[in-house]
C-alpha cells in the first residue's frame, strides 16, 4: 500500500506539472490540429466515402515520432538540470517508484490528448455506421503505441540534462522502432543476414502490433510486445538513473 501511495503521489505531483504550463495546452492544441489536418486533408477523408478510421489512425505513428519526445524530453533532464532530482530522492521513496509515477503521469497525459479526438469519431458516425469494434481496437493499439514511445522518451530523459539531447535521442530510437519492419530494412539484412537476424530485427518494429490492431484484430501477443516494451524501457531508465546516482 505504502508503495502505490508513494506511485500516486509522484504521479499527480508529474501530472499537475504539466498542465500548471501553458506548454501542455500548446502541445494538445498542436496534436489535435495535427490529427485533424492529416486525416481530413492530407489523406482526403471525405472523397474516401468509406465511414472508417483507417486514415485517422494510419497517422499517429508519425504524430507520435514528432511529439512524444517533445512532451517526455523534460521528465528527468529538467530534474537533472535544476538538481531538484536529489530532493525529488530524498523523499520517501524509491527511485522505482518515481520512475513508474513518472511515466504512468505522461502515458495519461498521452492519454487525455488521444481521447480528446472523439470529434472525428463522432464525425464518423455522422457520416456513416463504422464498425465499433475496429474502432475501439484502433484506439487500443494508439494507446498502447504511445506508451512504448513515452516510455523510450523516459529513457532518453534520463540520459542526459539537455532536454534538446533528450528530444533528438527519442525521435531517432523511436523512428527505428518504427522502421525496423520495413521491407527497405529488412532487404538489407537480407542481403548478408540469416533469416533468423532479419527476424529478429522485423520483430522489434512498433509498426506490425500496431497495424494489426488498427485493423480491428486485438491480439494478446501485441499486448504483451508492447508491455515489454514499455517494462524494459522503464526498467533500463531505472538503471541508468541508478548508476547516475551512485556516481
Amino acid at each position: 500500500m505504502t508503495s502505490a501511495r508513494n506511485v500516486t503521489a509522484v504521479f499527480k505531483r508529474e501530472l499537475r506539472s504539466y498542465f500548471e504550463s501553458p506548454v501542455a495546452y500548446v502541445f494538445l492544441v498542436v496534436f489535435l490540429a495535427l490529427t485533424g489536418f492529416l486525416t481530413f486533408s492530407v489523406t482526403q477523408f471525405y472523397e474516401r466515402r468509406t465511414a472508417d478510421l483507417q486514415p485517422f489512425f494510419f497517422w499517429h505513428p508519425w504524430v507520435y515520432l514528432l511529439l512524444v519526445p517533445a512532451a517526455t524530453m523534460g521528465l528527468w533532464a529538467e530534474e537533472r538540470r535544476r538538481h531538484s532530482i536529489e530532493l525529488l530522492l530524498t523523499m520517501p521513496i524509491t527511485l522505482s517508484q518515481a520512475v513508474l509515477g513518472k511515466f504512468l503521469a505522461a502515458w495519461l497525459f498521452l492519454a487525455i490528448a488521444l481521447g480528446l479526438t472523439f470529434p472525428v469519431v463522432l464525425t464518423t458516425m455522422y457520416l456513416g455506421k463504422p464498425d465499433m469494434g475496429v474502432v475501439l481496437c484502433g484506439y487500443v493499439g494508439s494507446l498502447m503505441m504511445a506508451g512504448a514511445c513515452v516510455s523510450v522518451g523516459m529513457l532518453t530523459s534520463s540520459l542526459t540534462r539537455s532536454q534538446v539531447i533528450s528530444f533528438v535521442l527519442a525521435l531517432v530510437f523511436c523512428l527505428l522502432l518504427l522502421i525496423a519492419g520495413w521491407p527497405p530494412v529488412t532487404g538489407f539484412f537480407t542481403r548478408w543476414a540469416p533469416n533468423w537476424l532479419v527476424n529478429g530485427v522485423a520483430a522489434f518494429s512498433l509498426m506490425p502490433h500496431f497495424e494489426s490492431m488498427q485493423r480491428g484484430v486485438l491480439d494478446l501477443r501485441d499486448i504483451v510486445y508492447y508491455a515489454c516494451v514499455m517494462i524494459f524501457m522503464v526498467a533500463a531508465t531505472n538503471v541508468a538513473l541508478d548508476s547516475r546516482k551512485s556516481a
